[in-house]
């Protein structure tokens, strides 16, 4: 029963984000321009569409972090160090974030006077992490892969 009531639910949710994102392209497709005697016409819609990509992108991060932590929290009772583990990789991953952005480099670039706003330290230092991670998070999948493959040769069979 509790399976069908989340199946209802998360499908309305579904439905009901759907058509308001059909609604708000349609919207923006089709409504028109600012002014559509410039070069590059703006459509008359685009705040609309920009609103709601962050209002849903907002929304889907707080369901994330709401279930990651009802998830936990149920885990923690069922079997600790499981919950432990899961918590132990999300410390590694600030970690990974933290370690990443000391390293970033400080070196402005020859940027266009309209982007040297974010030719700044924070900035570059921020790029560079997500970078880094990036880097890193690919090699840990790539080694994963790998590892997951070759473990059948060295357990034993019984």
């Amino acid at each position: 029963m509790a399976v069908t009531k989340i199946r209802k639910t998360s499908s309305t949710v579904l439905l009901v984000i759907a058509i308001l994102a059909l609604a708000v392209i349609i919207a923006f497709f089709a409504g028109g321009y600012v002014d559509p005697t410039v070069a590059k016409p703006e459509p008359t819609f685009t705040d609309l569409l920009l609103y709601f990509c962050y209002g849903v992108f907002l929304l889907s991060v707080l369901v994330l972090i709401g279930f990651a932590i009802f998830g936990f929290v149920n885990s923690l009772r069922s079997n600790a160090k499981s919950a432990l583990g899961g918590l132990a990789a999300i410390v590694g991953l600030a970690v990974l974030l933290g370690v990443s952005y000391a390293l970033g480099s400080t070196e402005h670039l020859q940027l266009s006077s309209g982007n040297q706003v974010y030719n700044t330290d924070h900035y570059l230092k921020f790029s560079d992490m997500w970078v880094y991670s990036t880097y890193v998070m690919l090699a840990v999948t790539i080694l994963a892969l790998i590892w997951s493959g070759v473990r059948g040769v060295f357990t034993k069979k019984k």
